[in-house]
């Protein structure tokens, strides 16, 4: 395996413009067929063989009206206290707002809280059910701003009106967050290598494996049922194990220029050494990924394999790719520290570094380290003893939200 390696790193790093060419086809292909062939997503959750999906599957076949699949929402009513929603006037103003959330898109039925027994003792709060025709994926935004639309002409009344329910969930997407984390990880990248062009390999070869494995995923919307979650951890888990790759690969090269070796003998070592511990890491996570499909839900199967194909797109990226625009890099992969030459430790034959002092550390008190190491994860996991467990709700959703 490291041999071979080795003659692919040699392979990439001296045929630079024909493995950076290709790459941007396939990158080019993948966009492509995203734009072309995607379809809509599905965020039908189905766990076959259990006895609640043979209930709601028979409730489709024989009551199709009731929309047992179909999303849901909940108006909630409320009072300030001393007053009861069963006053005159207040006990109108809840009716016409459910009769209006009955005449919103797509809604087979709001009950009426006052027949359907579902206001407290007390009288001063009360809930109606919403029930869509459609599930929840195959709402749209209309759909949804129009019962809050509904809900928001309630407030202009004395009531406290406010809605919740998987209705008005919208579908995942990439944004914000995954590009806070690459600011992040080009801070910290540019921090360890001290050089902006060694910082930029890892982020530009991870956004092209993410590019190009986010839209195959995309594409293939087109010709199966995948859920909408499916090519967010795509990107979260191609983006995370793609620089990972990278960093160890880039770090391995500059270590070899450091000890002398010609550019091209360094990246064939680079990649049969570090690229060997690529290799193995990113099976484990492949199969540990592929796995997922041995639990029989559908909706994990998709993630699992989605996921698995974006980190294998990572290794074979780190491999062939990152090689290749090391040699257009050339020394400016280098920092300026890492140009100049180190002292090195004539007994040890390494050159003396942070990381090397660090490790012979370790190994004269290994004991030592191992009791550290042991307490310091003992407080990190003090948090886990009061975890608690359970389906993501309402309960879950953000304070300022209704």
């Amino acid at each position: 395996m490291a041999w071979f390696l080795y003659r692919l790193g040699r392979f990439a790093f001296r045929r630079r413009w024909l493995v950076v060419s290709l790459w941007l086809v396939i990158l080019a292909a993948a966009f492509t067929g995203a734009a072309t062939l995607s379809g809509p997503t599905s965020d039908a959750f189905r766990i076959p063989g259990t006895p609640s999906q043979e209930a709601i599957d028979l409730l489709q076949d024989r009551f199709p009206q009731a929309s047992a699949d179909g999303a849901s929402a909940r108006i909630v009513f409320a009072v300030p206290a001393g007053q009861r929603l069963t006053s005159a006037v207040t006990k109108a103003a809840v009716e016409r707002i459910v009769a209006e959330a009955r005449r919103a898109p797509q809604v087979a039925s709001a009950t009426d809280p006052f027949r359907s027994g579902t206001v407290n003792q007390a009288g001063d709060v009360g809930f109606a059910l919403v029930t869509y025709r459609v599930p929840t994926q195959e709402l749209t935004n209309d759909d949804r701003d129009a019962l809050t639309r509904i809900v928001d002409q309630g407030r202009e009344t004395e009531l406290n009106v406010q809605v919740g329910g998987d209705a008005l969930k919208a579908a995942p997407t990439q944004g914000l967050s995954e590009a806070i984390g690459v600011a992040v990880a080009a801070v910290v990248l540019l921090i360890t290598f001290s050089s902006l062009v060694a910082a930029g390999l890892p982020l530009l070869t991870a956004l092209i494996g993410i590019g190009t494995g986010v839209g195959v995923i995309t594409a293939a919307t087109g010709f199966t049922d995948l859920s909408s979650t499916t090519p967010v951890l795509a990107l979260m888990l191609g983006l995370a194990v793609s620089i990972d790759y990278a960093l160890f690969i880039v770090s391995r090269y500059r270590q070899e220029i450091a000890d002398g070796r010609p550019p091209q003998e360094a990246a064939g070592r680079a990649i049969g050494t570090a690229g060997s511990a690529v290799v193995f890491a990113g099976l484990t996570v492949v199969i540990a990924l592929a796995a997922l499909s041995v639990v029989g839900v559908p909706l994990l199967t998709q993630m699992g394999l989605a996921a698995a194909f974006t980190v294998a797109i990572a290794v074979v990226i780190a491999l062939t790719l990152l090689p290749a625009t090391l040699s257009l890099a050339g020394r400016r992969v280098l920092g300026k520290q890492a140009r100049a030459p180190r002292p090195r430790d004539p007994a040890a034959g390494i050159t003396t570094t942070l990381g090397t002092r660090w490790a012979r550390t370790i190994a004269r008190r290994p004991v030592t380290a191992l009791l550290v190491a042991v307490v310091a994860l003992g407080v990190v996991a003090i948090p886990a003893l009061d975890l608690r467990l359970g389906t993501p709700d309402d309960g879950t959703a953000a304070p300022d939200t209704t």
